[in-house]
């Protein structure tokens, strides 16, 4: 009975039996019914002349049993491709990993070659098992993908899920300098009197980075372009290259022009280097520009960008950090073009990923109630664009062009401001109606303004000064209480009550610019 102890809870085959039906006694069976490490004979038949002498009680090794909520208990045989997607279909996710325990998997192992019913092992596992298993790797070794394609990832569930992910580069990978690289390259080419300036230095960050470019909804697509801004040292540019990107690169600083040439050399076409400060695109006045002073139609048109329509996907993915000098400005001046489709959403719902101060993130997404930063701006964003914060960094993550290496972090009163946030600002298919337009997009612009310029104002005294009746009737309409103040009110309510008042033939909209006082940032120069 010692024999007996060592069997293999893992071999499930029937033992060999007596002539008259009943089992062998433990002693009159061979070593090889009681070793799970045994080998079988590699000359054995099988087929039906097997199953006859284990009818007759000869002795013989049953093929063995694969372990899981699918089993088999016969020999494996070639499958179907029906047959394989119906064992595939009952495959019970979080089942344990199939095992393969006895003489027929190692014969398979140790004689491959020589093993008749290795290829139809390997086609059972290959349709029974799913990718990704832990466990011995017996069999599924010989299995291989063909070129291009990525494995599946699997869900929470076990679930395997085929996934998109951006096609491959073209070229060997890039390689990526190391932080004491960078630094020493930003100090012999951006220590002059330019304004500050700060650079993904550190590898890790700009995997992260790139990473998140590559998530969320409308991030998928290989054809979209990713416009990179400032990239100076180019650690990001390299990075977003070897994840298989199409990269614009606008750099502003001269210096660092040469070496993103060179790199586009090695990029096989997935690279432009174009001297431009993407932050002065579209400067007010008329004439002839000089880099990295540009025209955003004439950048767009030297590309090869085209227009696509607004409800299209998006066909732009700007990736830069704004530029801590006039940041409130910028961002003014990016809501202006928005609204007005004009310089870079003029070729469609381009999608802004900016690295923004924390003070000024909390206000794009303030809501109404939060009085002291619930402002204008947070209303138009909010009105224009799909908000997301991908990741938050400390100051200290970025390298500075400061002659001391200072971290050159602004002050902040009322709000929190540790860190650099990187926001996705998707805008709207449906921010355009019938009602609010290219044309009066402006007036809509205006209006919120002056609403939020007091969030403890009134809206019914505002509305008021407009109209001497029509007050009233618009609250109504949009059931919105006489009460309300312009701080209390959602973005999509200041939405609605534009278009109304569009329709209303009551309102004049002389008021609106007899009463602008406030900055204009359009066409502000830096």
């Amino acid at each position: 009975m010692a024999a007996s102890a060592s069997f293999s809870p893992h071999l499930r085959s029937r033992p060999p039996r007596e002539a008259s039906g009943q089992p062998l006694a433990p002693a009159q069976l061979g070593s090889e019914w009681t070793s799970n490490e045994a080998t079988c004979d590699p000359t054995a038949d099988s087929g039906d002349s097997a199953r006859r002498r284990r009818r007759e009680g000869e002795h013989h090794r049953a093929p063995p049993r694969l372990e899981g909520s699918l089993t088999t208990e016969k020999r494996q045989t070639r499958a179907s491709p029906q047959q394989q997607r119906r064992r595939k279909r009952n495959w019970e996710p979080g089942a344990p990993p199939l095992k393969s325990s006895g003489c027929l998997a190692c014969w398979s192992a140790s004689y491959p070659a020589r093993s008749p019913t290795c290829g139809m092992l390997r086609s059972a596992v290959a349709a029974l098992a799913p990718s990704g298993l832990p466990g011995r790797p017996l069999l599924l070794t010989a299995l291989s993908l063909s070129p291009g394609k990525r494995l599946s990832s699997r869900g929470p569930a076990g679930q395997s899920e085929q996934r998109r992910g951006p096609a491959k580069p073209r070229f060997p990978p890039l390689r990526i300098p190391e932080e004491a690289e960078t630094t020493r390259l930003v100090a012999e080419k951006a220590r002059a009197p330019p304004p500050l300036r700060r650079f993904i230095a550190c590898p890790d960050l700009a995997r992260a980075v790139a990473s998140s470019l590559q998530s969320g909804r409308g991030s998928e697509g290989p054809e979209t372009v990713v416009l990179e801004c400032e990239p100076g040292p180019g650690v990001l540019t390299r990075t977003l290259l070897n994840a298989g990107a199409h990269v614009i690169a606008l750099e502003s600083n001269k210096s660092f022009v040469p070496d993103l040439e060179s790199l586009k050399e090695k990029a096989d076409g997935q690279l432009e280097v174009v001297h431009c400060d993407f932050f002065r695109l579209d400067p007010m006045g008329i004439g002839s520009l000089k880099p990295p002073f540009m025209y955003s139609e004439r950048l767009f048109e030297n590309l090869g960008i085209l227009t696509v329509p607004w409800t299209a996907d998006v066909p732009l993915k700007v990736i830069g950090i704004v530029p801590q000098r006039k940041e409130r400005n910028l961002i003014w001046k990016l809501l202006y073009a928005l609204y007005e489709r004009s310089s870079i959403y003029k070729y469609g719902r381009t999608e802004l990923n900016l690295f923004v101060s924390e003070k000024e993130y909390k206000t794009l997404v303030a809501k109404p109630g939060e009085t002291r930063i619930y402002q204008a701006l947070s209303v138009l964003w909010q009105t224009a664009c799909d908000i997301q914060l991908l990741r938050m960094e400390p100051w200290p993550s970025f390298l500075t062009n400061s002659k001391n290496g200072g971290l050159s972090i602004p002050k902040s009163v009322l709000l929190q401001n540790d860190h650099l946030c990187l926001i996705r600002l998707t805008p709207r298919k449906n921010l355009f109606t019938d009602s609010l337009t290219t044309s009066n997009s402006r007036i809509f612009v205006v209006m919120v303004k002056q609403c939020l310029a007091k969030s403890k104002t009134k809206l019914i005294d505002k509305l008021n000064l407009w109209s001497s009746q029509g007050g009233k009737e618009l609250l109504r309409q949009l059931e919105i209480p006489e009460n309300i103040t312009t701080g209390s009110l959602y973005p999509e309510q200041y939405k609605s009550l534009f278009e109304i008042m569009e329709q209303t033939n009551e309102f004049d909209q002389s008021w609106l610019y007899d009463e602008d006082s406030l900055e204009d940032s359009r066409g502000i120069n830096f």
